[in-house]
């Protein structure tokens, strides 16, 4: 099972069943899981069963061991391939050389049968089956054309058919596998095996799969991270390309958070790991996109809906071809049969199946490599549709951390003098606006008799000296702020700054601007969306005039302030009525209902926090507000080439099926149109991978996410008819 059109199968067969609650397709995985009742799964199998595919339990290991199978099917599958090729070849001689007697002719056909069997006995046995159970897919096309090429004295033709046509199906199910495997492949990213300390001090090799939460490992310059964890031990550059799709590597200390499959490029790091190796932010990941490629998008629901009718019309025009172009054309019986045979083989659906999986697979994965998790395609075709974002402000327009901007003595006070006594003060509080002035000032000095003064600041006796570190209002209510204070502290607060005081008992001392300063990209950013057409609307529970400073310096005109989770999610449904199409960007926990009821929902900076991967439709694995331009790019582009692809694939067929009626298509024709079409669409929806390739390069696979059972059956859905070939 590796196509649409067999998930739709199974889909149309099991899901009727008294039982079944649901079916979760993995089409890069080959696996199926169904939510069913104990009496209902056996019923599921079965019909699986009896559509011809054989289905398997996913056992430990059951995706590696699959993949080394399926590597060793495809070795095979060449060489069948290939000899198939020559005995077709071998038909074509004996039909061409050899006299025109019963033997040669019996020979001959023995010559087709055999490279019939070689290149797909199973796809035509398949294919007869459907059609006695009434089904009209893309194997039913083939046996019906192969059967009645031999009917009707064409077996060599029938037989380089098959051939080519089985040929053509691996070339396109390798590339199709590229799609497949582009996010696939980051699992190999992660080491399989870590560096841990044990009880008794000593430093052992361990496998990843084995190492658990709250265990240290070590992480030597030049290796990859084997683990999510937090550094405790060392500094060093992280390349984190693999997961937030940042080019620049990151600078680790203490305290950071590293991820699994990124790379320490210097020194030696000591890691505490925070989650097991089957729930790294990485195994998340792909699991996430592998999710996502199994929904399918607007486009994809369109061509599914679309070839269930096709292909059953394309039987009707070729038996009306059959019937009909004897006394329109003139032609004899076994002419028209042969014209509706060729008909056949044109008109099968494949390239036009193929082409929507393909593209959106494709675009997930170009998303993926840059750091941008889009969980269904239906978000990647639908966010070229937006008209409006509303953007948070902390953490996705800003740095979300306060920062000391701006500081300076008052009235006189001596600099070094003020400096000293502040930091000293703020370093006895844990207020974050105290945390960013002790931060950029001098070593803090020791402080007597401290006091914490519940909304208003903190005080203490420094050097013999009562000082006082406080807000504006505690300053008022002192009585110790002069007109020429509130001047310079309104040009402060104009511009969305919180200000902190020194003072003693009679004066002000010093006055520090603390911030919450716009990130470098996100100026650009706004630029961006403006340049795509969308509108960009600031909301934030900051106070107005916080609000339309940070707004202005990120170039946005429109800032809301005081807004409240429940105002934000109001704003949100008058920009629908507004503008139209409407996003949200928040960090994904107190931002839920505007991220909910927007169109799509854009979470950032949200590496590793499972809150905002169930939030939003969208994640970005980094704090770069670009990258929601680039998804609006991406969709955009996603669109342009899904409806190429759909125009290609009923273009081509369009011309050749004209010239096999009225011209003189043969069946080789027939499958070079079809074959051509299909490698034509696959080729152009794999141009969306290009330029999106991660850092790095990985010898070793590692060990596949163990999965949970729970109250599901995990199945693979094993097609017999090919263990190598694509498959519709």
């Amino acid at each position: 099972m590796d196509c649409s059109v067999e998930e739709s199968e199974i889909r149309r067969i099991v899901e009727p069943i008294v039982g079944v609650r649901g079916l979760h397709f993995q089409l890069p995985r080959r696996t199926l899981r169904i939510d069913a009742s104990e009496e209902a799964l056996p019923k599921a199998l079965e019909a699986i069963r009896k559509a011809g595919f054989v289905p398997e339990p996913v056992q430990a290991q059951a995706a590696a061991e699959a993949q080394e199978d399926q590597h060793a099917q495809s070795s095979s599958g060449y060489a069948r391939l290939i000899a198939a090729l020559v005995v077709a070849i071998a038909a074509e001689a004996v039909s061409y050389f050899a006299p025109e007697t019963r033997v040669w002719t019996v020979a001959g056909m023995a010559v087709a049968a055999l490279a019939i069997w070689l290149s797909g006995w199973e796809t035509y046995a398949k294919g007869m089956k459907a059609i006695f159970s009434g089904k009209l897919n893309i194997s039913a096309l083939m046996s019906v054309a192969v059967t009645g090429a031999f009917a009707i004295g064409q077996w060599p033709e029938a037989a380089m058919v098959m051939a080519l046509y089985a040929i053509a199906e691996l070339i396109e199910a390798k590339a199709v596998d590229r799609a497949r495997n582009a996010i696939a492949g980051l699992l190999q990213l992660a080491p399989e095996e870590a560096l841990m300390l044990t009880a008794d001090g000593a430093w052992v090799t361990t496998p990843s799969s084995d190492v658990s939460i709250g265990a240290t490992i070590r992480v030597k310059p030049g290796e990859r991270v084997p683990l999510d964890g937090v550094v405790s031990k060392g500094n060093g550059a992280i390349d984190q390309a693999p997961i937030t799709g940042e080019s620049i590597p990151v600078d680790k200390e203490p305290g950071d958070q590293v991820f699994a499959g990124t790379i320490n490029q210097t020194g030696e790091l000591e890691i505490r790991v925070t989650a097991l190796a089957s729930n790294t932010t990485l195994a998340r990941i792909i699991e996430a996109v592998e999710q996502a490629q199994g929904t399918r998008a607007p486009t994809q629901r369109f061509v599914d809906k679309f070839s269930a009718v096709y292909t059953p019309a394309i039987f009707a025009i070729a038996i009306l071809v059959a019937v009909s172009t004897p006394f329109l054309l003139n032609l004899t019986w076994l002419e028209a049969v042969y014209k509706a045979l060729v008909l056949l083989v044109i008109a099968c659906p494949c390239a036009l199946v193929i082409s929507t999986p393909v593209t959106v697979v494709s675009g997930l994965s170009a998303a993926a490599r840059r750091g941008i998790l889009i969980k269904g395609g239906v978000y990647l075709e639908d966010a070229r549709l937006l008209k409006a974002i509303a953007l948070d402000k902390t953490g996705t327009i800003t740095e979300g951390k306060p920062k000391l901007v701006e500081w300076k003595p008052w009235d006189g006070a001596d600099e070094a003098t003020v400096k000293h006594a502040a930091a000293s003060l703020a370093a006895r509080s844990d207020h974050p606006v105290s945390k960013a002035i002790a931060v950029n000032l001098a070593d803090a000095a020791e402080v007597q008799d401290f006091k914490a003064l519940p909304g208003r600041g903190v005080e203490g006796t420094i050097d013999g000296k009562r000082l006082i570190l406080s807000n504006h209002r505690a300053v008022h209510e002192a009585g110790i702020c002069s007109a020429e204070l509130e001047a310079e502290l309104g040009r402060h607060e104009q511009q969305g700054r919180t200000l902190t005081l020194l003072s003693d008992d009679t004066r002000v001392l010093a006055i520090f601007a603390v911030a919450d300063t716009i990130k470098e990209t996100s100026k650009q950013a706004i630029i961006d969306l403006q340049a795509l057409g969308v509108t960009s609307v600031m909301l934030t529970g900051d106070n107005a005039a916080t609000a339309k400073a940070i707004a202005a310096q990120a170039g946005i005109t429109d800032a809301r302030g005081d807004l409240l989770p429940e105002a934000k999610l109001q704003v949100i449904k008058e920009m629908q009525k507004q503008y139209g199409a409407t996003g949200m960007t928040g960090d994904g926990i107190n931002d839920a209902p505007a991220l909910a009821q927007s169109d799509i929902g854009f979470a950032m900076g949200a590496a590793g926090t499972d809150t905002a991967m169930e939030a939003a439709d969208v994640v970005i694995m980094n704090d770069n507000l670009q990258r929601v331009a680039e998804t609006v790019r991406l969709s955009k582009r996603t669109h342009a080439i899904l409806w190429q692809n759909i125009s290609l694939a009923l273009g081509i067929k369009s011309v050749f099926l004209v010239m096999a009626v009225f011209g003189s298509a043969t069946m080789w024709m027939a499958v070079f149109a079809d074959m051509g079409a299909s490698l034509l669409v696959v080729g152009n929806g794999l141009r969306l991978l290009s330029g999106t390739k991660t850092a790095g390069r990985v010898d070793k696979p590692s060990a596949p996410a163990k999965r949970h059972a729970h109250d599901h059956a995990h199945v693979h859905a094993r097609d017999p008819s090919h263990g190598h070939s694509h498959k519709h």
